[in-house]
């Protein structure tokens, strides 16, 4: 079953919501010092089971924003990374490490977005994009991922920076996608095991453009951890919306997460994920010479692991 990214929700006729502005027109802006002490993701993380971060290959590679002092073009928060599209100016991917037997429950707030003082604010997608319509400030790291140890409240307030922010319908985090982040954070604090988690948005040249933004039409997820015999694994997901929605009533609730392998993630976003896929049983199945496997996941019952 293929991945359907066809959608085109009308979002001219979007109703309004709750925006918070910035003060006196002044955008909040985080400076570098904020980020003293933050390594961000770290591939060694999961001990001998060494999670690179990705590379992006191909014609992509010369979109990669690059910043001024640092080797592999990523910005570093409290347990998370980001690296940014120089031509979308948003996240082409994010990574985050989660450790379950020391996350913490953080009660979220008021939610106050800021630009990250460390790139330009010219290369950062505010709050203009998201006034009076539906499209919702996602996160790709997930607000509570990062938030373990005595750096939780430091990393939670880090996860709203508008890098780590991506473009996505109200509808977007419904049931399933919901479902599938909470099965992955939960797991982690039962079991206090430690996961790496890498997120981001699919870029297409077919995107349609809204208030000069192209808005992406898929996301997908990797995930990385250690079997319950200790064997290194790796999963995949991705999100995109039905061929038959065609109107914007159907857009919001009637999004399908599918599970599928790291090589297909690989071929639609131009990244190289190196050894991980040899992880990950879907991708050894194609490799096998099975086509291309994608499983459709209605609920926690359907992810294979």
């Amino acid at each position: 079953m293929p991945v359907d990214l066809s959608y085109r929700p009308l979002f001219e006729q979007l109703h309004p919501l709750t925006v918070q502005f910035e003060h006196e027109g002044k955008p909040p802006v985080s400076q570098p010092a904020a980020f003293e002490g933050c390594e961000g993701y770290d591939a060694l993380f999961l001990n001998e089971f060494v999670v690179p971060w990705p590379r992006v290959v191909g014609d992509a590679a010369a979109d990669v924003l690059t910043i001024e002092g640092v080797d592999e073009a990523r910005l570093d928060y409290m347990h998370f990374s980001v690296t940014m599209s120089a031509s979308r100016r948003m996240a082409m991917y994010a990574g985050v490490n989660i450790e379950g037997a020391r996350s913490e429950s953080i009660p979220r707030t008021k939610d106050r977005w800021v630009y990250d003082g460390r790139i330009p604010l010219s290369q950062q997608i505010g709050n203009e994009l998201y006034a009076s319509n539906l499209l919702d400030r996602g996160h790709l790291v997930r607000r509570e991922d990062p938030n373990w140890g005595e750096n939780a409240q430091r990393a939670n307030e880090q996860t709203f920076h508008f890098t780590n922010c991506s473009p996505q319908m109200a509808g977007f985090n419904q049931v399933t996608w919901l479902s599938l982040e909470n099965y992955i954070l939960l797991n982690a604090r039962s079991w206090k095991e430690r996961v790496s988690v890498f997120s981001g948005p699919v870029f297409a040249p077919t995107d349609r453009e809204y208030r000069s933004v192209k808005i992406p039409e898929a996301f997908w997820k990797v995930v990385a951890f250690l079997s319950d015999e200790g064997l290194p694994s790796a999963t995949a997901y991705i999100i995109g919306q039905s061929k038959e929605l065609t109107k914007l009533e159907a857009a919001y609730g009637r999004f399908k997460t599918y599970q599928c392998s790291i090589r297909q993630i690989e071929a639609l976003t131009s990244l190289d994920f190196g050894d991980l896929r040899n992880f990950d049983g879907f991708s050894n199945s194609e490799a096998a010479g099975q086509p291309n496997i994608v499983r459709e996941v209605n609920g926690p019952s359907d992810i294979l692991v």
